[in-house]
């Protein structure tokens, strides 16, 4: 079972994005509702970069949303003005999400974790961009490591984020995530882990992007994934997320393996499963028509 992050409260979806910018709180509070009803663990308040109106579109959005809910929050934006406004007006412990290595981003979010006493998303991006592979991964994570303990921030605060890629780039930075989460204990021990999960199906179509969701999750949480910023009106996701579904984890882990599967015995859902593990894991080449295979 991993601790769930609701991914949509989002500036990305066009009719919560016009009600932020008109601050109409009813569909905000009434999407926090639903997801709340799904048994979520924290909020995902996605605002983007929110250059001009950040501070006080952030602090609007925590008291739209904590007065209708009793959940803590997860603030995401670029801009750590306005995580510092959402941090003002919190009730109880929020996340901070995120920083990254990035000087402009690392020198503002991470005294604010440690001003405001909370745990922070820590992004494995570089000061150039996309890490290139596990190893760079394992570098910006005890350098990252490193900077928030000389601010005097345990790592027990730290929440990695290796990055998710789309499948449907490039396949070794799919499983580049995949290894770092096994060695993530060893490099920030102490430290726990999320991960942006529907960053994985980006670009695909939309009927394929459940599938290849719920199986990357799967895949992260064999490695001892701790949370996930999700979607929670995904039932089957939540299913997984919450342990459920030994028979699809079964099916992952041997193609993870490479165990040979009986797939004639399998159900439809089942094999696809199994496809969908090996997209992932680069055994098959990724196209549209995976499951068809």
């Amino acid at each position: 079972m991993i601790k769930i992050i609701g991914e949509n409260i989002n500036r990305m979806s066009k009719p919560l994005a016009a009600a932020m910018a008109e601050r109409n709180i009813k569909p905000i509070q009434e999407t926090a509702r639903a997801m709340a009803e799904q048994g979520l663990d924290y909020f995902d308040l996605n605002i983007g970069p929110a250059k001009k109106d950040g501070p006080e579109l952030m602090n609007w959005m925590v008291q739209t949303v904590q007065s209708a809910v009793s959940l803590p929050c997860s603030l995401d934006s670029s801009n750590p003005d306005a995580i510092r406004g959402g941090l003002e007006v919190h009730k109880g412990k929020a996340l901070i999400n995120s920083t990254t290595l990035q000087p402009e981003r690392m020198e503002r979010a991470l005294p604010l974790a440690k001003e405001y006493d909370c745990d922070i998303i820590c992004v494995l991006w570089g000061p150039k961009g996309m890490p290139r592979d596990a190893d760079e991964r394992a570098m910006f994570a005890t350098e990252i490591m490193t900077r928030a303990n000389d601010l005097g921030i345990p790592n027990q605060r730290l929440w990695i984020d290796p990055i998710a890629t789309p499948v449907s780039g490039d396949i070794n930075q799919v499983k580049a995530c995949v290894e770092m989460m096994q060695v993530l204990k060893e490099l920030v021990p102490g430290s726990k882990s999320t991960i942006g999960l529907s960053n994985v199906s980006n670009g695909t179509p939309s009927e394929l992007r459940p599938w290849l969701n719920r199986t990357y999750l799967l895949m992260l949480m064999r490695y001892g994934l701790y949370s996930a910023i999700l979607n929670a009106f995904d039932e089957d996701l939540l299913a997984i997320a919450r342990g459920g579904r030994p028979d699809i984890a079964d099916v992952v882990y041997r193609a993870m393996d490479g165990q040979p599967v009986d797939l004639a015995a399998l159900s439809l859902e089942l094999k696809n499963y199994y496809r969908t593990a090996r997209v992932l894991k680069g055994d098959i080449l990724y196209s549209h028509s995976w499951l068809n295979g």
